[in-house]
């Protein structure tokens, strides 16, 4: 940057303001007045680079220079070097030079320099030339003479005071007297100077060391909380780059090729895939969003380095003085943001990736900085690991407590499996023996009868009116048995065997007729009536008659058993279209004892009777040959019983479903 020149001071009261003479001669200043002057600027003017500049001022035009240049000298590195000019008001209007000296050009370039006071020793000439190479560098013509003295406080050179003329100048006693008496001012003010340099600096220092051990503090807490990895990475990015005041922060982790990889000690750059995990910016910084937030290691030459250079860090404090030519991943941005710290995140020789800071403008990253950045990083990787480990160990446990469960499910259900394995043999074993006993009854009962009526028969002198009736009773106790028997061999061909059945057409509405006539007298004698409720038109079927017959018989068998006395039994026809399928629709209904939901469940089943209120005497077999044959007309039925309000009898409802025409039939299953 270039330096202002100073412009005349002004000053608080009305004595001060007034014009400096242009000659000291005419001014008859004294040096005592001119130190009082500088004592006066010390004491009232704040330790900057300003108060050098106003001493710089007066000590100029007292002694009649066309500039003066004041230059602190410190050897510590808190403070910096701070420098004032000024130059007289004919030199104010030129142009300041375009490109400033270099500090060597102007050491092997140096004018006629004179000392206001003998040196000391060679070191205070050094002192000399250095400082007027640094504070003379934005003049607006080449120095032609220098008169400098140097400045000592606390036994030590703490500034060099400088006249300068832009043409040759023989350096009179009286300008090098005024240098002597103004030094100790002067060296008071760059003390002042230097003083506030190093308590601001000491200052920001606590600043920044309060900054970090907060930063520090924030990320150990983090560590602990319950926080997702994702949401602990982004509070750690960003919390760390506005720590250190960086533009851009980003975390990017390594996903290798080999999952077993270890940095090993040969320079090698392993096959690996980066991903940016974390990301943080300032508002003024722009994000490109075509810019992919992966990239392969081996297109990075800047992530490379880390490996090729045994885990340290690359720091860039400026990418554009690089001399080698650098392959970057295009999402660094590389010319934005040219100023890069990348610090490897590690963990046991392995680098899991990478925490990077960038800058907009060019930084010079101090050591106590890359110290708090590596202090991140390890605790950074350290959340990874235990993030990874937990991660591991849950899914461990959750695989662990899946198999448990499922073996405890397992067991529940073998166990329930027994438990109904148990219950159905217990309930077998039951019907097994209602069976035994009902189907003994149902074979001894008519053999007795036989037996009965067959001695009878023998015995002589038997009216022929009795033969007959012994006759009739040995016929209908045979046909009984007969039943029986083909009823077991029915069932037992249909579940063996899947003939399809012989179809022909029928007239649903004459056969129902037929059946119901045929019925009445025996329905009679229980106070029973079938009332019909059938098409007027004629309803034609295509199905197997003897089966149709005996699923309607048994039907209507079963209602007559089960009904309460001087009841209706109503049986209905219809036709139906169910998804494009004709169909034939006949319910049976009666009144009498309910069925309960259990019992509806197995109502179907061979060798089951009614139980409670609903028992009767019986093989069981009738609904379990009537499942069967209106499975073996590809049919379906069904049962409803609905309780009679303010009556302890219940609507029973038998709903059987045929198909209408027999190449429409589809078979249905045992759940229909």
């Amino acid at each position: 940057m270039k330096k202002r020149l100073l412009l005349p001071p002004k000053y608080p009261d009305g004595q001060e303001r007034q014009p400096y003479p242009v000659k000291l001669m005419q001014h008859q200043e004294t040096s005592h007045e001119l130190a009082q002057k500088i004592n006066h600027i010390v004491a009232t003017y704040p330790a900057t680079a300003a108060m050098l500049e106003e001493i710089a001022h007066l000590v100029g035009v007292a002694t009649d220079a066309d500039c003066c240049c004041l230059v602190t000298v410190t050897d510590e590195e808190s403070t910096q070097t701070t420098t004032a000019n000024w130059c007289s008001d004919e030199f104010l209007g030129m142009p300041l030079p375009d490109q400033m000296f270099s500090a060597e050009r102007f050491l092997m370039e140096l004018p006629v320099l004179q000392c206001a006071v003998e040196p000391r020793n060679i070191d205070e000439i050094s002192i000399i030339r250095n400082s007027l190479a640094i504070g003379c560098q934005h003049l607006p013509l080449p120095i032609k003479a220098v008169l400098a003295i140097p400045t000592r406080f606390g036994g030590k050179n703490n500034g060099v005071i400088a006249l300068i003329k832009f043409e040759a100048h023989d350096w009179h006693e009286s300008e090098k007297h005024i240098l002597k008496a103004v030094e100790t001012s002067c060296a008071i003010a760059f003390s002042q100077v230097q003083q506030a340099q190093l308590i601001s600096f000491q200052q920001q220092y606590l600043q920044k060391n309060n900054q970090h051990q907060s930063l520090i503090k924030q990320l150990t807490i983090l560590s602990r909380s319950n926080l997702e990895l994702t949401q602990m990475l982004q509070l750690a990015i960003a919390s760390t780059a506005e720590c250190l005041q960086a533009d851009r922060g980003l975390l990017i982790l390594l996903k290798y090729t080999d999952p077993l990889f270890r940095t090993p000690v040969k320079k090698q750059v392993p096959q690996a895939k980066a991903d940016v995990v974390s990301e943080w910016r300032r508002d003024n910084i722009s994000h490109a969003e075509s810019i992919s937030s992966s990239f392969s290691l081996s297109d990075c030459g800047l992530c490379q380095k880390v490996f090729l250079d045994a885990g340290k860090p690359v720091i860039i404090n400026d990418y554009a003085d690089l001399q080698d030519s650098t392959s970057v991943a295009p999402l660094f941005a590389i010319t934005e943001l040219p100023a890069v710290l990348l610090m490897p995140l590690e963990n046991q020789g392995k680098i899991l990736g990478f925490l990077v800071l960038q800058q907009a403008v060019a930084r010079n990253w101090q050591q106590a900085e890359l110290n708090l950045v590596e202090m991140v990083c390890a605790q950074v990787s350290n959340a990874i690991i235990q993030s990874k480990t937990l991660r591991q160990v849950q899914t461990l446990v959750d695989d662990r407590t899946a198999k448990l469960q499922s073996s405890l499910e397992l067991q529940s259900r073998l166990h329930e499996k027994m438990r109904q394995h148990v219950d159905q043999l217990r309930e077998l074993n039951q019907l097994k023996d209602e069976f035994m006993s009902n189907i003994s009854d149902r074979l001894r009962y008519p053999l007795t009868n036989m037996m009965m009526s067959i001695k009878n028969l023998r015995l002589p002198g038997i009216p022929p009116e009795r033969q007959v009736k012994y006759l009739e009773i040995l016929e209908n106790e045979c046909a009984k048995e007969i039943n029986l028997i083909n009823d077991l061999l029915t069932l037992q061909k249909l579940e063996s065997e899947q003939e399809p059945p012989q179809v022909e057409n029928i007239d649903l509405n004459a056969r129902i007729k037929n059946l119901s006539t045929s019925l009445t007298k025996k329905f009679a004698d229980k106070g029973l009536s079938i009332k019909l409720d059938i098409t007027k038109e004629p309803l034609k079927l295509q199905t197997e008659l003897e089966s149709f017959d005996r699923i309607l018989q048994e039907l209507l068998n079963n209602a007559y058993t089960y009904s309460d006395r001087d009841t209706i039994i109503h049986l209905h026809a219809s036709h139906q279209v169910d998804q494009l399928v004709d169909q034939v629709m006949i319910k049976v209904t009666n009144i009498g004892r309910g069925i309960s939901e259990e019992e509806a469940t197995y109502i179907f089943d061979r060798f089951r009777r009614g139980r409670g209120g609903r028992w009767t005497p019986g093989t069981g077999l009738g609904l379990a040959l009537v499942k069967s044959l209106v499975q073996h007309l590809n049919g379906a039925i069904a049962v409803e019983s609905n309780p009679i309000p303010d009556s302890q009898l219940s609507e029973i409802c038998f709903t059987l479903t045929l198909p209408q025409f027999s190449d429409e039939s589809t078979p249905y299953s045992d759940s229909d």
